[in-house]
């Protein structure tokens, strides 16, 4: 997948029946489906039953079973409610006769009210002053650790600039902090709320878990951990468009038995607060056989 637009025609589905839609999968660099994807192809069906004039504000999922690859996905639709005020969907993911992934949303009307928000970083690079995953690829691919090397040289129809680069080979315990800036290689203008809400669920999938390894670092590694999401929640504010870098400001608060969770805040590059992303992921130390 290597431009915006293969990125739209996959997370928009197909019409299956009343309340159903199909889609296929993407590989990102992992045997299984990506869970960013299956979040943001439920938010497509979903919208697809919602009024127009209401907009996602919040979602909230679960991840079942792994998908495969080589399957379609068939998502169904449920209207749990209809308000004076809020929509309720309640979305299913299936692969043959297997559940995957379960997700619940909410749309809201459009309404005034009081406002605030947390404010950005801002002693952070810019993404000028950074490397690229394919910068890191092209500059350091040969001293990399193969499957590092191997998911960098996905192509991707988005970059991501880390702001704190790690050497993997120090061995280091790390503060549970990431910060990356992203943005779509072919930027998109005049498209819906509602599919820049689908694509910034997709990419928030991206990273988040690399703040419950840091603290671990010394050990623990993409390549001895089993790593999965388990549950995903997003919260949806402003309006926004994909013209410029955007920063996923990530912390982890706690990794446990086998689990991690983070959570972060995702602004506009001039500080507009457009969306928070809480997650819990499996951490599953490999065992040597």
């Amino acid at each position: 997948m290597r431009n915006t637009e293969e990125l739209l025609n996959l997370l928009t589905l197909e019409a299956a029946g009343e309340g159903n839609f199909t889609g296929v999968s993407k590989d990102i660099g992992s045997p299984n489906v990506f869970g960013g994807q299956v979040l943001a192809q439920s938010l497509n069906a979903a919208y697809r039953t919602a009024p127009e004039e209401r907009s996602l504000h919040s979602l909230h999922a679960y991840f079942l079973e792994a998908g495969r690859l080589d399957i379609p996905i068939t998502y169904n639709v449920q209207t749990i409610r209809d308000g004076g005020s809020f929509s309720t969907r309640r979305v299913t993911a299936h692969q043959e006769d297997k559940t995957i992934f379960i997700l619940a949303c909410s749309f809201h009307k459009q309404e005034e009210g009081y406002e605030h928000q947390m404010p950005m970083k801002r002693e952070l690079k810019q993404p000028e002053e950074l490397f690229s995953w394919t910068d890191m690829l092209d500059q350091f691919g040969d001293f990399l650790p193969q499957k590092m090397k191997d998911f960098l040289s996905i192509e991707r129809p988005i970059d991501f600039k880390p702001v704190q680069v790690v050497n993997p080979f120090d061995k280091e315990d790390l503060p549970p902090v990431v910060d990356v800036w992203f943005k779509l290689k072919e930027p998109v203008t005049d498209i819906p709320l509602a599919i820049k809400q689908q694509v910034l669920t997709y990419i928030s999938d991206y990273n988040i878990l690399t703040a419950c390894l840091y603290p671990n670092a010394s050990q623990a590694h993409f390549g001895n951990t089993q790593m999965a999401s388990l549950d995903h929640s997003m919260w949806f504010y402003r309006d926004f468009d994909f013209d410029d870098w955007m920063l996923f400001s990530i912390e982890s608060p706690n990794s446990y038995g086998a689990r991690g969770f983070a959570c972060g805040n995702i602004y506009t590059r001039t500080g507009e607060l457009v969306a928070s992303v809480a997650q819990e992921g499996l951490m599953r130390p490999m065992r040597k056989q």
